[in-house]
């Protein structure tokens, strides 16, 4: 069979349309239309309207964008790819999918309106090429990370490896505050930091560090301590906050505020071999609980020994800090499971797991009411340490 009879035979099983209908069909919200060009023909404009998956990606992601009861336009170059595209579809179990004829060169001889959709630089899509394969996150995902803004508090043990993961991610706005410098004894565990970094202040280290490893995105390095007179001017206009610090005072401070600005809270603590995992966003649901539901109050000085007391296996933040970074990569992608309503508790000596559900409590002060202002809180180092 030659090419010319091929697409012949296509035409009979694959209905094709006009770009003024497909026009219609997609501004009457009757109809989806999908620009299955690559992503290097896409860059001088696609039609407006148009969800941009690449032909090579179709069948793996139409899923998450259409149901098989949904009228299908497909658009390539020309209109051969999309009679190719249409019929495969079809043998999906999409019944409904027709292919523009013309393709985009038709759409814009017809001077209908298009537009510049947003990609990735050939450097970025080379160094998220993994992320880009999966269906879960494909350009989209990769573009919402890359606008999104994360600020880490505290640049210890849980925030080096939070830190370094979401960097790679491509979060493209990252912030971490600390006002502590490194130490000796911090190399145990803050795999951020080398010996040459001994007296610098640890932001600055980690900027260092992290505009070497990403130069695409924004690092930010607040060398200062957080308090409730700065808390609020500090996370306004960031995503998601995370809480790897080491004492009760700061970590009670982080989850008022989170609550009253309605920022979801990434949490983790670490204490010897264990771990703890959570998200607090109460405002998502009432039935999901805050920090103060969990922790109504911190507890007293002599039952939360510090970590220069009590020890901590310099490997288990790095487990937990992996999976805040998984926590909070999954939140801004919008997929998954997040542990709302649950705390994720790890015993590294017993190599165990344990996904715990937490409840609200209905009478709690600070994500049942209105708290206007944070409490003095009083300092006392944590149990559940992040240094």
């Amino acid at each position: 069979m030659s090419t010319n009879d091929f697409f012949k035979k296509l035409q009979t099983s694959v209905k094709e349309i006009a770009p003024t209908t497909a026009l219609e069909l997609v501004s009457e919200g009757t109809s989806k239309l999908f620009d299955i060009r690559e992503d290097r023909e896409i860059e001088s404009g696609t039609a407006q309207g148009a969800k941009h998956i690449a032909r090579a990606f179709l069948e793996l992601q139409i899923s998450q964008h259409a149901q098989p009861e949904d009228t299908i336009i497909l658009m390539c170059a020309s209109g051969k790819r999309s009679l190719i595209a249409a019929h495969q579809l079809q043998e999906m179990g999409y019944p409904d999918v027709v292919s523009l004829a013309g393709g985009f060169d038709a759409w814009k001889a017809s001077d209908l309106p298009s537009c510049q959709p947003r990609i990735l630089a050939s450097r970025e899509q080379s160094r998220y090429a993994r992320h880009l394969l999966m269906p879960e996150v494909s350009l989209e995902g990769q573009l919402k990370l890359k606008d999104s803004r994360v600020l880490i508090v505290g640049a210890g043990g849980l925030g080096s490896p939070v830190a370094l993961y979401l960097a790679a991610a491509g979060v493209g706005t990252l912030a971490m505050i600390d006002d502590d410098k490194v130490e000796l004894s911090n190399l145990q565990r803050q795999v951020m930091y080398t010996e040459d970094d001994l007296d610098n202040a640890k932001v600055q280290a980690s900027l260092n560090r992290l505009q070497g490893m990403n130069a695409d995105i924004e690092i930010i390095a607040i060398e200062k301590r957080l308090n409730g007179d700065n808390v609020e001017e500090i996370f306004d206009g960031y995503d998601v906050i995370i809480d790897g610090t080491d004492n009760f005072n700061t970590r009670y401070l982080i989850a008022d505020a989170c609550t009253k600005l309605k920022i979801p809270n990434i949490h983790g603590s670490v204490y010897r071999f264990e771990g703890l995992v959570s998200i607090f966003a109460p405002d998502t649901n009432p039935s999901t609980p805050c920090y103060r539901c969990l922790y109504p109050e911190p507890p007293p000085p002599e039952l939360a020994p510090s970590c220069s007391e009590a020890g901590v296996l310099g490997v288990v933040p790095g487990v937990v800090g992996c999976l805040m970074a998984t926590e909070t990569v999954k939140w801004l992608l919008g997929i998954g499971e997040p542990l709302l309503g649950h705390v994720l508790s790890i015993n590294a000596l017993r190599m165990t797991f344990k996904k715990l559900p937490i409840e609200a409590n209905l009478e709690c002060r600070w994500c049942k009411s209105t708290a206007e202002d944070f409490p003095d809180y009083v300092e006392v180092q944590s149990a559940a340490c992040a240094l």
